[in-house]
């Protein structure tokens, strides 16, 4: 009888020390997880991923803001290409206009609507003028936000006898949308954006 007693109080022993290390071993392997989490975490906080292929990958080596000065300069790249891009055709007109005012607030939409109102767009078609925009440099404040920025470029409305350069300086500022899509891809909208220079530089004969 006592020696019954005695195994089962060696049982209880055991057991009490399995059921200790299978609760300190869960333990253990929480708090692990939990840091694991935790690390992935503030790692991806610092990575830079992008879309490619419909993919999204992780671009190694990439700084975070030298990310946001491409994205913010292709955005202001974009809006000015399709603003100011022309051909004589009515409905590339308005495709490429769409599109610039995709990227803008109501500033550009005043902008557009005085053109339209001066016949300037029914003048490129009349005319058979192409009007195309060369950047030179973009300037932007990536220090505060809105984002500030500078665009420096050159028109040239080619016409059937001549070539006209017209300097094109405007600014504004770059606000950061909730999200990107088709008509946004970089998820941006360009404010108070208004122009600066739009002089002549030279005529050349064709």
């Amino acid at each position: 009888m006592f020696k019954q007693l005695t195994n089962l109080d060696s049982a209880f022993k055991h057991t009490r020390l399995v059921t200790l290390a299978v609760i300190l071993a869960c333990t253990g392997i929480s708090f692990y997880s939990s840091y694991n989490a935790r690390k992935v975490i503030e790692n991806s906080q610092d990575k830079v991923y992008v879309v490619a292929q419909g993919k999204l990958i992780e671009a190694i080596g990439i700084d975070k803001k030298e990310v946001l000065n491409v994205q913010l300069r292709k955005h202001v790249e974009n809006f000015h290409y399709y603003f100011y891009a022309l051909e004589p055709d009515e409905d590339l007109i308005k495709k490429n206009i769409t599109k610039a005012l995709y990227l803008a607030d109501d500033r550009a939409k005043y902008e557009y609507d005085n053109l339209r109102e001066q016949g300037y767009y029914t003048g490129i078609v009349a005319g058979n003028i192409s009007q195309r925009i060369d950047m030179d440099s973009i300037l932007i404040n990536t220090d505060n936000t809105p984002y500030h920025f500078t665009y420096y470029g050159k028109l040239k409305i080619i016409r059937s006898t001549s070539i006209a350069t017209r300097s094109l300086v405007t600014e504004g500022t770059l606000r950061a949308l909730q999200a990107i899509s088709d008509n946004n891809s970089y998820g941006y909208l360009i404010e108070n954006w208004r122009i600066l220079a739009n002089t002549d530089l030279r005529v050349e004969k064709r």
